[in-house]
């Protein structure tokens, strides 16, 4: 059972991305920095060259480039003597896709990170169906993905999406305040939602 006295996580700190951030965010290994310092929190750049197998040298520049535009910050609270840690300076990102419709390369960049969320979607799907026999039959049921048909102008999704999105962000509160129920039950894991809408194909409209 939850704690009553425990003062709950506030609201995730967001960042709606501008043309110079989108464009240096906008690489492989600076997407996934900034996703492992999210998830695990502040590290350093040895560490997460171990996470991410790759070596030290491209993680301190690329974590540096990542500074440069507010992305990442230096933890004051952790670092010692040359030892750098850094932390994500967001918990979340967005933008609309229009945001850089006048800017060739900002949407450029765009384009290949919404690419890169679609290659994420498939390789987590394709990790998930190599190992589901090893999982209990409550989270086989609870993992997977649906669909459903809509007919809705571009206000209405929009609405839809941001109504959505909401609950997600009251769950992932209530699931990072410690002592919660979530938090303190033996069966919880790290779970990653995907919440996406697109044309439907040509010819079932």
């Amino acid at each position: 059972m939850a704690n009553d006295d425990v003062t709950p996580r506030p609201s995730p700190r967001e960042v709606r991305i501008d043309k110079r951030q989108v464009r240096v965010l906008a690489h492989p290994l600076r997407m996934r920095l900034v996703g492992a310092l999210r998830v695990k929190g502040p590290a350093t750049a040895t560490t997460l060259a171990e996470l991410l197998d790759t070596n030290t040298g491209a993680t301190s520049y690329h974590l540096r480039q990542l500074a440069e535009v507010g992305l990442v910050v230096e933890d004051p609270d952790r670092g010692s003597g040359r030892q750098r840690w850094w932390q994500a300076a967001h918990d979340v990102t967005s933008w609309e896709p229009t945001d850089f419709d006048d800017d060739p390369d900002a949407r450029a960049a765009i384009e290949w990170i919404q690419g890169d969320q679609v290659r994420l979607l498939v390789e987590t799907a394709e990790r998930w169906f190599a190992s589901q026999h090893e999982w209990s039959p409550a989270w086989r049921d609870g993992f997977g993905m649906g669909d459903i048909f809509l007919t809705i102008p571009p206000a209405r999704l929009e609405e839809l999406k941001a109504e959505v999105w909401q609950v997600l962000e009251r769950y992932h509160r209530e699931a990072t305040v410690a002592d919660s129920a979530d938090s303190a039950d033996p069966q919880a894991r790290p779970v990653q939602v995907f919440l996406a809408a697109y044309p439907l194909r040509e010819g079932l409209q």
